[in-house]
This record gives structure tokens, C-alpha cells and sequence, in this order.
């Protein structure tokens, strides 16, 4: 039996490199929410993210399933008063279908069974020009080579259950179910520090990072838009019937012997 330690998603939140993670994403979801408008919006999942608090929506509910918790986060922890929150699968959403405006889903198809599913039942629920927000760990950093170490025997620096989901991969996904991406961005380009001391000391790669090697940051954040195609009914053409055209008379010989003759020969 292995005896390399077990990290947990909430206790890595907790940690340096997790409070570093949640501040970057805390911003991008700030800025990309903002400015998309409707009626009803919906976060799944990890209740220490408030990925909504800048949407202006009216109705704003936080869905959780059974790894989350039943509980989402508390005013005197994060200065902001938890909204609505219901208990639900996320394979199984409990919304009428076309009835959201925008869904948000901070590192939630890292940890479910099939992230493609929830990310068809997302569609189902969304409007027809609805958004969705995805952030996840990019397997393609220094937190996702430090990750891929484990199989030499060494501890992990991320959450061991968390499922690796490249930035591509989903993009794939969801243009299989008719969304236009809007917009992508990486962040966090800091090595896996385990401290705040030497995050800090890394900070100015935040900066260089994001200009010389862009899509190797450790988290992605990635926007969609559902469109719904023209649809066009292929079948019998149902024409209306033309008038029809009076028939012409067709020209009648006189029985009066004159025919072939002109009028001075009759003479």
C-alpha cells in the first residue's frame, strides 16, 4: 500500500499555491461575468469561489453536489452572504431545459465521472446565446509536470483525485455541442512553491509568463456562447397551384367554298 500522503481539494484550497490559484481566478471571474447579462445564473461547485458576485443577474444560486457539501460559503469567512444553493447531481441538473442564462463551473469536470456529460447537461439547461465559464488545472505546466512525477513515487503537488483535462480537449467538447468559444486565458506561471515565500519571490513571472510562454500557465479559464443553428425543414414543397391559363380557340375553316381564294377573286 502506498504511503505517499493524500491531498485534499479543500485543503489545498487552503494552502499557499491554492490562495494564489483562487485569487487569479477570483479576478478573471470578476471581469468575464460582468458583462454578461440575463436573468438567471447558476455556479456549480466549490463553495469557497464566488464566482457570481459581480453578475448582475437578478437570481443567482450556488448548485452543489455531494463532494461539495452541503453547505457553501460563510459571511464571516468571506464577507459575502451566501445566495440560494441547492443539493443536486450534476449529471442531473435540476433546471427546465433553455431556462439559464449563465453557468459557471470553477474546476468541477476535473472531479466528476464523466465531465462530458455535465458539460451536455450544462447545454441542455442554457439559453439559445447563453454563456458558460470553465476554469481547470492545464496539464501542460510546471504544476502539471510537478503532477505527472507521482508515477516516479514522488508526492503530489495537486489534489490526487483531480483529473487531468487539457485546455484543447475541452474546447473540442464544446463545439461538439454547437458553442462558440469567446474567450480563453491562462494564468499562474509560478513554479510549485508549496510557500508563500517563494510565490512571492516568483511573482514577476505572472507578468513574463503571460507575454513569452502564455498557454503554460497552471490554470485556464475558457468562455462560451450556445448558439442555435438556422434549422431547415427538408421535406415535400408545398406549392400553391397556378391560375390556370384560358385555352386558346383554335382557328375554324368556313364551309362557303372561298377558301384559298383571296376577296378580288370572289369578285
Amino acid at each position: 500500500m502506498s504511503k505517499r500522503p493524500i491531498i485534499d481539494w479543500e485543503n489545498w484550497l487552503a494552502s499557499p499555491p491554492g490562495q494564489y490559484m483562487l485569487r487569479w481566478e477570483e479576478g478573471q471571474y470578476d471581469r468575464t461575468v460582468a458583462d454578461i447579462f440575463g436573468y438567471h445564473a447558476v455556479q456549480l461547485g466549490m463553495p469557497v469561489l464566488d464566482t457570481l458576485r459581480e453578475n448582475r443577474m437578478p437570481f443567482g444560486a450556488l448548485a452543489l453536489d455531494a463532494r461539495s457539501g452541503p453547505h457553501g460559503p460563510r459571511a464571516a469567512e468571506t464577507g459575502i452572504a451566501p445566495g440560494p444553493q441547492l443539493l443536486c447531481r450534476f449529471d442531473e441538473l435540476p433546471f427546465d431545459t433553455q431556462s439559464l442564462d449563465l453557468v459557471t463551473l470553477p474546476h468541477v469536470l476535473e472531479f466528476s465521472e464523466d465531465p462530458h456529460e455535465v458539460l451536455r447537461e450544462v447545454s441542455r439547461v442554457l439559453m439559445p446565446e447563453g454563456r458558460v465559464v470553465v476554469s481547470c488545472f492545464n496539464p501542460m505546466s510546471l504544476w502539471g509536470a510537478r503532477q505527472g512525477l507521482n508515477r516516479l513515487g514522488a508526492d503530489p503537488f495537486l489534489p490526487t483525485d483531480a483529473q487531468s483535462i487539457g485546455f484543447v480537449r475541452i474546447k473540442d467538447w464544446l463545439k461538439l455541442l454547437g458553442f462558440d468559444i469567446i474567450r480563453g486565458r491562462f494564468g499562474c506561471y509560478c513554479p510549485p512553491y508549496r510557500t508563500d515565500r517563494w510565490l512571492q519571490r516568483a511573482a514577476f513571472m505572472e507578468k513574463a509568463g503571460d507575454r513569452w510562454w502564455p498557454i503554460f500557465g497552471a490554470v485556464y479559464m475558457l468562455s462560451a456562447v450556445k448558439r442555435v443553428r438556422n434549422i431547415r425543414l427538408v421535406g415535400p414543397a408545398w406549392k400553391t397551384p397556378k391560375a390556370a391559363l384560358a385555352p386558346v380557340a383554335a382557328p375554324v375553316a368556313t364551309p362557303n367554298g372561298t377558301h384559298g381564294k383571296s376577296p378580288d377573286e370572289e369578285k
